[in-house]
């Protein structure tokens, strides 16, 4: 009787649109993270330090190109050919030209100590709300949110612990590249180290505000959904 009350207080939301929704919050979400001057977020992180030290390819163009790495990597680690994840790199492509279209213009954006502060708890908030909603659509996603979700579904562990363990790796990647490439640590800031050690609660937290509201749909019909 309670599953029942609680099916009658959701709505669907069809899974394609939630992806389109997903992909335009977590790009802005990345650039707008930079822009506050509290570092880059840890997903980006990696694309963010090669851009840095291979400066003549954007930004964006790095993103897909460390998102088809992540590919091959879950493709390795199942053994098999994943058709699903090709759609996933076209969706990644979208991802890393909707971030050059980002940085473009964000420096209209009025910029000051509180100004800045402000961009990155709304830039915090936006990621997280963006990737469970990725989590959630029952489609291929972004890569760098695919990638943590996969590997949670193929050794067993909880998924907020991997993501942790994902960002942290990506920063230390960050780290090193720009350390020792540039001769100082590059695009890593306080807010970058908060969003890596808490941001996968903060992914299951907006995960479990929207479970009570929403249920999920796509042309896929896939039926589970992600923390």
């Amino acid at each position: 009787m309670e599953n029942l009350e609680n099916k009658k207080q959701t709505f669907l939301f069809r899974g394609e649109l939630a992806l389109l929704a997903a992909v335009i919050i977590n790009s802005f979400g990345v650039v707008l993270m930079l822009y506050s001057g509290a570092g880059i977020s840890a997903i980006s992180s990696v694309p963010y330090a090669f851009s840095k030290v291979l400066p003549h390819i954007s930004l964006g163009t790095w993103t897909y190109i460390f998102q088809g790495i992540l590919i091959i990597t879950l493709m390795v680690l199942r053994k098999k050919f994943v058709p699903q994840y090709l759609f996933s790199f076209v969706v990644g492509f979208v991802f890393g030209k909707l971030l050059d279209f980002y940085e473009l213009w964000i420096n209209i954006l009025p910029k000051s100590i509180p100004t800045c502060v402000f961009y990155f708890v709304i830039s915090y908030i936006l990621l997280c709300i963006g990737i469970a909603l990725s989590n959630r659509c029952q489609l291929p996603i972004v890569p760098t949110d695919l990638f943590p979700r996969e590997m949670a579904d193929i050794t067993g562990v909880r998924y907020s612990k991997i993501k942790i363990g994902f960002d942290v790796t990506c920063l230390l990647t960050t780290a090193f590249m720009t350390g020792y490439f540039l001769r100082h640590i590059d695009g890593l800031g306080i807010g970058t180290i908060v969003a890596a050690f808490t941001m996968g609660k903060g992914i299951s937290i907006a995960g479990n505000i929207i479970d009570r509201h929403m249920t999920f749909k796509s042309f896929m019909s896939v039926n589970e959904q992600s923390a």
